[in-house]
């Protein structure tokens, strides 16, 4: 049988179209096609399996890792067929997704070897350098606060929010824990915050008013929540139009015990969730990025995101 036909068969499974569709100009791993698709491995492995049976991709070995591509030396006309296949179907949902997903891996790659040779550039970190720490470059960063309205959503104590009310305007702490609103508040107090006000409630129904504030935080608070699309709804809601949030967060994870150890509800979110919620929340220039890794197992790492309203 001519090949054309045997593409034209392959080409009738919307998911071997995605795969192909992101396979045309990139070189990508198994792991990385299934954060991008959202799919098991089992399944993006088996269609793979059956492209490359038709010599549509390639595959190589990296260490434990296998990366696919398309064959260099395809038929133009075969490689014109597929390109035609994918671009009749770019603008439906799936694959605008798939191409929006794709872009957050490339740009963490990029971050990644930017952030490599910039290390071994300039020897970061071989010596000790007296009073260079994170808590105090997070001092520093916090000076730099404008005098906005803050609400810091599901914030315990506030340890955060006392921070940045010594440079805001005006900070909110939303906690659904009785005693953490009254010790937060009874700090407050002692550190002579006028600015900074507690109320007890909770992240998925926050008691502020529409567009009441410039900035919203939800900083290890959203896998708590029972319904994290929620309370990232409600961070829209009480934001000012220009109004951003910022939310810090574990990136998902299998340690089951944090269930028990730290009552979580959710083990962390996917780079690629964190971004649906957003999104489909309404916020705009939306970006996720892993920021921190814990040397010490189980790993956590953590995740920032952001959008502006």
């Amino acid at each position: 049988m001519h090949a054309s036909w045997e593409i034209l068969k392959v080409l009738s499974d919307p998911t071997r179209v995605r795969l192909l569709a992101l396979l045309l100009n990139e070189e990508l791993s198994v792991a990385e096609l299934q954060e991008i698709l959202g799919m098991a491995q089992s399944r993006i492995s088996s269609q793979l399996a059956l492209l490359r049976q038709a010599g549509l991709v390639t595959d190589r070995r990296d260490g434990r890792k296998a990366f696919y591509s398309m064959p260099a030396l395809l038929d133009a006309n075969q490689r014109l067929l597929i390109g035609t296949a994918c671009a009749s179907v770019a603008e439906l949902p799936e694959p605008a997704e798939d191409r929006a997903n794709l872009e957050r891996i490339l740009a963490r790659r990029r971050q990644q070897s930017e952030s490599y040779f910039n290390l071994i550039a300039g020897k970061l970190g071989r010596n000790y350098c007296p009073g260079r720490s994170w808590e105090a470059i997070g001092h520093l960063a916090l000076r730099l606060t404008p005098a906005i309205t803050i609400a810091d959503l599901g914030a315990g104590e506030g340890l955060v929010s006392q921070l940045l009310a010594r440079r805001a305007a005006h900070v909110w702490c939303i906690d659904n824990s009785p005693r953490m609103v009254e010790v937060g508040t009874e700090l407050a107090v002692k550190n002579g915050l006028t600015n900074l006000a507690y109320k007890l409630g909770d992240i998925e129904s926050v008691p502020l008013a529409d567009g009441s504030v410039d900035l919203a935080i939800l900083s290890q608070a959203l896998h708590h929540a029972q319904h994290p699309q929620k309370a990232i709804d409600e961070a829209h809601r009480i934001l000012r139009p220009g109004g951003q949030v910022l939310i810090l967060d574990l990136k998902s994870h299998t340690f089951e015990k944090a269930r028990d150890l730290y009552a979580d509800i959710w083990l962390g979110f996917k780079e690629s969730s964190l971004h649906g919620f957003l999104k489909k929340a309404g916020f705009e220039s939306v970006e996720v990025t892993t920021v921190a890794r814990e040397p010490a197992e189980p790993h956590f790492e953590t995740l920032l995101a952001s959008g502006k309203r």
